[in-house]
């Protein structure tokens, strides 16, 4: 058995759930995690001097939590697939595949140092600002929040990931879904490939 841990994050809005999505429809034996599904409770995220909630921070997540969700997985891809090998032929032959997609992923380096792939959806200050004010949140953006806060916050997470990370692959979220999702999905099959070529290597020794 192999696994490939695939990295999918960017900017608010920038697609990332999309690609993630259909990237995972297209694989098969791959999961995804969302850092999304991590956030604490709105009633202990701390509130800066404007009184915008710190949503854009490694602290308003339990990263702990999706940590644990990750080694999970890797403990045990096929069972966290829901893969047997009664129905679908032996685990110890295929490769597994996690996409773990969200906004701060190449930050917290515990996560970041697990993957091997690793891309960036990026897309201009103006689009992001439109999309993000065309989504309701629970709870929703309070007026000055994306200047406020969001879009800083995103600078400055940015230029520390670029510091410390290398490898990642940019990506224009300006594309088009079926353009974005084309690029990765080669690139990752092209992956797989490898790893199963590995695979059959080990069983002729």
């Amino acid at each position: 058995m192999k696994t490939l841990v695939v990295g999918i994050g960017g900017v608010t809005n920038g697609g990332k759930s999309t690609l993630s999505s259909s990237l995972h429809q297209q694989i098969t034996n791959s999961c995804v995690i969302a850092q999304d599904a991590f956030f604490k409770d709105d009633s202990v995220i701390p509130v800066d001097s404007n009184g915008f909630k710190q949503y854009d921070m490694l602290d308003a997540l339990h990263m702990d939590k999706m940590m644990s969700e990750v080694d999970s997985w890797r403990r045990n891809p096929a069972l966290f697939a829901g893969v047997t090998a009664e129905h679908d032929g032996s685990a110890e032959e295929k490769v597994f595949v996690l996409i773990v997609e969200g906004f701060l992923i190449f930050n917290y380096r515990p996560l970041n140092d697990l993957m091997d792939k690793r891309y960036f959806m990026d897309i201009p200050y103006a689009v992001c600002k439109k999309r993000r004010c065309s989504r309701v949140y629970t709870p929703p953006d309070p007026p000055g929040y994306f200047d406020g806060h969001v879009w800083p916050m995103y600078l400055k997470n940015r230029q520390e990931m670029e510091s410390t990370v290398p490898g990642i692959v940019l990506l224009d979220g300006l594309k088009s879904k079926e353009e974005l999702l084309a690029s990765v999905y080669k690139d990752v099959t092209q992956e797989i490939e490898m790893l199963r070529g590995k695979l059959l290597w080990g069983q002729k020794d």
